[in-house]
């Protein structure tokens, strides 16, 4: 215990979570970061995907959201068991309390921002993005983005995507990584 009497939880940061919108380039960042880390790149869509048997596409439009979501908290719940790992999450994934919750038990959680119209235009001829099937996909992507920011913000840190190439980028999230390891 500490000195205020508090339980004092040391966490094992052993793993990397990118979070944010989609667009903000977690996917080709975290690839980048797996391999100057020699970590294993896993994005929760295609965790996802394998194991439902169904695109997120044909999930949405099958099982609904809801179901779509209990996916990711049970790949957030396998994730936790593994170490070396880079995860590039569902931009709807850290909404779920417990999912960020789980991921800042074993990850350093690092949210990859970038300005609406600047996701704007990374995802508009994205048409396998179920959440932009709106009449106004840029109002939906700025209602979106509002709505989950607060979540986003509880990242332990915050990288800008904007005018950086995927290189720059990634070199910023593995100085966080590192600088927050223990020292041998």
């Amino acid at each position: 215990m500490g000195l205020s009497g508090r339980v004092i939880v040391t966490r094992q940061i052993r793993n990397l979570a990118l979070i944010g919108f989609m667009g903000a380039g977690k996917s080709s960042v975290g690839r980048f970061v797996a391999d100057r880390l020699r970590f294993t790149f896993l994005d929760t869509d295609g965790w996802i995907e394998r194991r439902s048997g169904k695109t997120v596409s044909a999930l949405f439009a099958q099982d609904g959201e809801p179901a779509f979501r209990e996916w990711e908290s049970k790949a957030v719940a396998e994730l936790a068991t593994l170490e070396r790992i880079v995860i590039s999450t569902g931009g709807g994934l850290p909404v779920n309390e417990a999912n960020l919750a789980s991921l800042k038990t074993h990850a350093l959680v690092v949210y990859l921002w970038a300005s609406p119209e600047l996701l704007w235009e990374r995802v508009r001829h994205a048409h396998h993005r179920p959440l932009l099937q709106d009449p106004d996909p840029r109002a939906k992507i700025r209602s979106l983005l509002a709505a989950r920011e607060p979540f986003y913000r509880q990242a332990d840190a915050v990288v800008s995507t904007e005018r950086h190439s995927v290189a720059e980028v990634a070199r910023q999230v593995v100085t966080q990584f590192r600088t927050r390891q223990p020292t041998p």
